[in-house]
């Protein structure tokens, strides 16, 4: 809208189906989202409005909440999800805290989508060839694009933790500081749309794809997370001898009971399962370790103040606002239901078939289609819709045959 309008108050309105909107661009039957299909209204967060340094003409980007007209927030938004879900801890005193590490690849333009991605020519006119994990010099090639990018992540006022090069070509990460999980999932909404505006500016092309390469590691998008006293600010997973408490172990037993249940969530998209094969790299298992990457849930070596739990599972793909969600959630349950995790586990391990979980989207989809204990986290409207709208990008997908089909099945009798 114009900066007139907004300034104004003007309300800005939007049907209600767009937040089911599947990624192809079409929407489930209207009673996913209300026959009606009425509207929502989109209420700016005054602490999230940005002038857009990217941009050559003066524009500026609103996070907004989608509330109901009635005025309370719509249950099809994963913003007023994690919200809720952040008001159910501050009722029992406790404020959570997260940070996520976002993985992503920085491509070559990709005009014909039947081919590989390329890295793009660096300086020395030449394309990474994949041996630069963790060097300092692994980005020169990219230099004007990442100065723009900690330039522009200046003026948003988004600070940096680290940033390195990661396992893959021409594959990189960023760790965002740890804070309040809603800015911090606005945060790394920004971050995302910023990467993709910066550089197409460079003539380059970011991919937030779970698995944009074969043969190489994917990205994702760890969550780090603890609790604290709202009133002290006080880590509750460390008593005062800094040993870990029941409030801890109950929190990973119920991200234990919900990791299999929310795959879908945390892993939201064909390509998703591609980059969970990989059994060390991304582990597709609700196991628990201390520093040990080959556990969905990793405890990371720290003081007993910085003790904390590491998600593993979701992707660079994922929703930050709805990954941050069924996480909270899940631990929440656990807490407020007092359940234990199963051991923890070191060195290698089999995963057993308890805390095994989906392999592929229609499984995961399955699972979540089924599960009382998203319908009672998120609502029923909510698992609904998102399942109708993420059967639709399936289906979308059946509908095309692979190279690798054609390749290998068009020879056999």
């Amino acid at each position: 809208m114009t900066a007139e309008g907004f300034l104004e108050g003007r309300r800005l309105q939007m049907a209600r189906g767009v937040l089911l909107q599947c990624i192809m661009g079409g929407y489930p039957p209207a009673r996913f989202y209300g026959s009606d299909d009425g509207d929502l209204a989109l209420t700016a967060d005054p602490q999230q409005i940005h002038r857009l340094p990217w941009s050559s003409q003066p524009r500026a980007l609103a996070i907004c909440d989608a509330d109901e007209l009635s005025g309370e927030s719509s249950r099809l938004s994963t913003r007023g999800q994690l919200k809720e879900v952040i008001a159910r801890y501050a009722a029992r005193g406790l404020a959570p805290v997260v940070a996520t590490e976002l993985e992503f690849f920085v491509f070559a333009p990709n005009t014909d989508p039947t081919q590989p991605f390329q890295p793009p020519l660096g300086l020395d006119g030449r394309r990474e060839d994949g041996h630069s994990a963790f060097s300092v010099s692994s980005n020169n090639g990219l230099r004007p694009f990442f100065s723009e990018v900690y330039a522009c992540m200046a003026a948003l006022g988004l600070p940096r933790d680290t940033f390195m090069h990661e396992m893959g070509v021409s594959q990189f990460e960023i760790n965002l500081l740890h804070g309040d999980p809603l800015l911090l999932a606005d945060q790394t909404f920004l971050f995302k749309h910023l990467l993709k505006e910066v550089a197409l500016k460079h003539g380059l092309t970011v991919v937030c794809m779970a698995k944009p390469l074969a043969h190489t590691p994917g990205s994702s998008m760890h969550i780090h997370q603890s609790l604290v006293e709202s009133a002290s600010g006080r880590n509750v997973f460390s008593d005062e001898a800094g040993e870990p408490t029941a409030m801890f172990r109950h929190f990973i037993g119920g991200l234990q009971a919900g990791m299999a249940d929310f795959t879908a969530l945390f892993a939201p998209n064909v390509n998703s399962y591609q980059r969970l094969c990989h059994p060390y790299a991304s582990p597709n298992n609700a196991c628990w370790s201390h520093d040990n990457r080959a556990a969905g849930l990793r405890i990371p070596a720290s003081s007993p103040v910085a003790r904390r739990v590491e998600n593993r599972l979701p992707g660079a793909d994922a929703n930050p606002y709805l990954a941050i969600t069924a996480s909270l959630a899940a631990g929440l349950h656990g807490i407020e239901n007092e359940l234990e995790p199963t051991p923890a586990i070191q060195g290698e391990f089999a995963v057993p078939d308890s805390l095994s979980l989906p392999c592929t989207l229609h499984a995961a989809l399955e699972r979540l289609k089924r599960s009382q204990l998203a319908k009672e986290l998120f609502g029923n409207e909510f698992v609904e819709g998102y399942v109708a709208s993420k059967t639709m990008e399936l289906t979308s997908f059946f509908d095309e045959i692979t190279p690798w089909e054609r390749r290998v099945l068009a020879a056999q009798a």
